[in-house]
């Protein structure tokens, strides 16, 4: 981009705008419309405002400027128009373009201009709005998306210009957390470049590259030598992952373009890779979680949590009853949200039910079958399957508050902005988004004075141990929380140093006191000692 001073610091008043329709160059731009263009509509428009005010500069300079600005950057070579010319050489990663009125602004001032533009639904962040107000290159469509996502960073220009990494996000866009995945391959592939002659990650999936690929990987993940212990396994795992996708992804590539060579190396490149599990990695996370303290929510904190969820959407149901206020539809979703979630014990994913889930549902219909009890029961609740893990079914059970809550947001979407197009039931008023269990949760949790609410599904899993339950009732308790009888055993259950603390405790007393003889037919539950360890 052009500067605005000399060497010698005097002003240079050579900076261009340009045309829109004929694609050049001009100082006095305002001037060539008038007299060039003046049949256009656009700029016909533009004349109408009165001389010098900036509706008049938005019509008809920062348009033409746009579409150049995106052309060059999309290229990668040609002479950027900024609204301000700079006084020093800067980087184009430096500039982004204003969402609204697409001028071409430093990343460090644009803040100054969001309480100028008008306030639009969705993220607040004035760098991730421009962002997504830039033109995709071409031949990127939905990935692109999902790097606009991403922290303006190094890593996002990494990211952004690996054709690789482009392709691999287009391929895997279906899933949420598929930019998280970019950034580690930009991560790598800064990394590659300061130590290794490797420059895109196509050359990490080349055989002959796979030692320089490992060290890449083992620095990045920070490998301790003298411990042989990795600061972030995890990381290089990911990173595996990610790598053994990528050659996989080259490799059909090479296989639809009759590349043959490419093809052969990507696969050597798998056989190879697929091998790249140190020990040491997996020994360094085993490790990590055998001191790691499992902390799980006390029932009176949960009981204090139920009982402000349930003030706060009575009181929200009696204010949208009143006036529809997309901001009391908007709050009402995420306290019956929470309150679905906290009731049933359900994954954050598995509540993100589409809205013809709940409106094709029908109360339980096998009262008849039930002691008179039970079919109380299921005439309180209403009984909802949705998709769960593994694409298991997985019931909702909802109370009448809930369903009444649910019923009022249904009936009140159309007046409190939520689009028609927006098939999530907890949907977000004026986007097409839906609301996260684990934002909503936390905040609550927050509110109510407790942070530890992350485990709950455990905590009614170790609970249910109380209850003596058979083998038929863990089942259901199993199924009702999503999971086979085995995972609930192993995972779910009380931690393994309580149940040895607990009960085959009692085993060593009887052993030492010489008396296991006398508990013989016993299981542990019926064997009790004192707490002075004495048997009684």
């Amino acid at each position: 981009m052009s500067l605005k001073k000399s060497r010698n610091g005097s002003r240079i008043y050579n900076k261009k705008q340009l045309c829109l329709y004929c694609k050049r160059g001009f100082i006095k731009i305002e001037r060539h419309l008038k007299h060039v263009h003046h049949n256009k509509a656009e700029v016909a428009r533009a004349t109408a405002f009165p001389k010098g005010s900036r509706e008049r500069k938005l019509h008809l300079r920062k348009r033409g400027n746009f579409t150049h600005n995106v052309e060059v950057l999309n290229r990668g070579t040609g002479t950027l128009i900024p609204c301000t010319q700079p006084s020093t050489t800067c980087e184009p990663q430096n500039y982004l373009h204003c969402p609204y009125y697409q001028g071409l602004y430093t990343k460090k001032v644009l803040w100054r201009f969001k309480p100028n533009v008008v306030k639009k639904p969705g993220k607040t962040c004035v760098q991730s709005l421009c962002a997504f107000g830039v033109t995709p290159p071409p031949g990127v469509k939905t990935e692109f998306t999902k790097l606009s996502a991403m922290i303006l960073d190094e890593v996002y220009s990494a990211a952004k210009s690996d054709e690789l990494i482009i392709e691999y996000g287009q391929h895997f866009t279906r899933h949420k957390y598929i930019h998280q995945t970019m950034r580690e391959l930009g991560r790598l592939l800064i990394h590659s470049k300061k130590t290794t002659p490797m420059k895109t990650i196509e050359q990490h999936v080349k055989p002959a590259n796979f030692m320089l690929v490992v060290e890449s990987v083992k620095n990045l993940a920070g490998f301790v030598v003298e411990t042989s212990t990795h600061k972030c396994p995890s990381l290089a795992l990911k990173i595996r992952y990610s790598l053994k996708k990528t050659s996989e992804l080259v490799e059909s590539c090479a296989n639809v373009l009759g590349n043959s060579r490419a093809a052969k190396n990507a696969r050597a490149f798998q056989n190879v890779w697929n091998e790249f599990v140190s020990p040491a990695l997996l020994r360094t996370l085993q490790e990590s979680k055998w001191d790691a303290p499992q902390l799980l929510p006390f029932t009176k904190d949960v009981q204090t949590l139920h009982s402000y969820l349930s003030e706060q959407q009575q009181r929200l149901y009696n204010e949208l009853s009143a006036e529809a206020s997309p901001q009391t539809w908007a709050n009402l979703a995420k306290v019956t949200l929470t309150r679905v979630i906290l009731f049933n014990r359900r994954r954050s994913g598995e509540v993100k039910m589409p809205l013809p889930a709940y409106q094709s549902t029908y109360p339980s219909s096998d009262q008849d079958d039930l002691k008179e009890a039970l079919a109380d029961l299921c005439e309180h609740f209403r009984r909802l399957e949705i998709k769960g893990k593994r694409g298991r079914k997985v019931p909702v059970r909802l109370t009448p508050e809930m369903q009444q809550s649910l019923d009022m947001l249904v009936s009140q979407r159309q007046e409190c902005a939520v689009p028609t197009e927006n098939i999530h039931l907890f949907a977000r008023p004026s986007a097409v988004s839906s609301y996260r269990v684990s934002n909503c949760l936390r905040y609550f949790a927050s509110t109510c004075g407790d942070t530890h609410f992350n485990k709950l599904r455990k905590q009614t899993a170790t609970l249910s141990q109380i209850l003596n339950l058979s083998n038929t009732e863990l089942d259901q308790v199993a199924y009702f929380l999503g999971h086979d009888i085995r995972v609930h055993r192993q995972f779910y259950r009380l931690p393994e140093g309580t149940l040895q603390l607990a009960k085959i405790s009692k085993v060593l007393v009887a052993l030492e006191q010489g008396c296991l003889v006398e508990f013989k037919g016993k299981s542990l539950d019926d064997i009790d000692i004192g707490p002075e360890g004495t048997a009684c």
